[in-house]
């Protein structure tokens, strides 16, 4: 992800009647020896180490980076690392912040709804073990990350969008829970972080060596490995996955192809162009055109 992004959203009766509605959602990066939280929020959501906080909604932040701590009312502190979600719920006082040596990034989104309300009373979460660890799970970067673009672009109905990308995120994480995918061999888990960092760097090139060393794994292994569990080298996977996120930006915004290009790390719109008509079989624009409302 690129730049520290957060939202505060209006909510009214038509949003309350869907059942589930979002009141914010958020990205933020914190490097090393950065004060936490580094953004301002409004006053009903400060949180400080030393007071801590109490909030109205129900929050759940994703750990996608980094580590950190996180303590409740209900809860010992507990130490959080890269591919941990943790919930917040209304009424219960809680703290939590990056480990200043490492820092974190964290996604995060607030909700509420009696929906919501009706979920949380059946068990499905608990304020007693409200720390899981998912993993990194690409799923769940690409359903954060729709859920910022969506908020940004703010075309008609995009309150439900969210609303519905909200339950998306609750339904897998209660799977990843239930059935425990995270665990899984030394080397599935190696793979799954390469999959989840090429997912995090739609904006640039990647470095295949440099992602092979952060695993730990030698690059021949990593791209035998690699192409062994998903069928395709990391560098054509990873293209790919810039190919679908353009996709998703034509079909959702209205940014313009250059902005497009830049956005999915191309160094130029004719290069762009080139290699989205050879992946996709049509033009940028042409593509968007069938997206176009009559």
């Amino acid at each position: 992800m690129g730049n520290n992004f957060f939202k505060y959203l209006n909510t009214g009766p038509i949003e309350e009647k869907w059942g589930i509605y979002v009141t914010t959602v958020g990205y933020s990066k914190v490097t090393p020896n950065e004060r936490y939280p580094k953004e301002e929020h409004p006053e009903s959501h400060q949180l400080t180490w030393n007071r801590g906080r109490i909030l109205t909604d129900y929050y759940m932040i994703f750990i996608s980076k980094g580590k950190g701590t996180f303590c409740s009312a209900l809860t010992e502190p507990v130490e959080i690392e890269e591919g941990t979600c943790f919930f917040l719920f209304p009424g219960v006082w809680h703290r939590y912040r990056p480990d200043i040596r490492s820092g974190w990034e964290e996604y995060w989104v607030g909700f509420h709804g009696y929906y919501v309300d009706q979920l949380m009373e059946q068990g499905f979460f608990d304020p007693n073990l409200p720390c899981l660890k998912t993993g990194l799970d690409r799923e769940m970067l690409v359903l954060f990350k729709k859920m910022i673009d969506v908020v940004n672009a703010s075309l008609v109905g995009y309150s439900q969008q969210i609303a519905g990308l909200t339950l998306q995120i609750l339904g897998l994480v209660n799977t990843i829970s239930l059935s425990k995918q995270y665990d899984h061999s030394p080397l599935e888990k190696a793979i799954t972080k390469a999959r989840f960092l090429l997912q995090e760097s739609l904006e640039h090139p990647v470095d295949i060596p440099e992602l092979a060393r952060q695993l730990p794994m030698g690059y021949s292994a990593f791209r035998k490995n690699f192409k062994a569990i998903t069928g395709l080298s990391p560098n054509q996977y990873h293209l790919n996955l810039r190919i679908e996120r353009a996709k998703e930006l034509l079909e959702s915004t209205l940014l313009n192809v250059e902005e497009i290009a830049d956005q999915t790390g191309f160094d130029s719109i004719y290069y762009f162009s080139r290699i989205f008509k050879k992946k996709v079989g049509l033009s940028p624009n042409t593509y968007r055109k069938t997206f176009a409302v009559e």
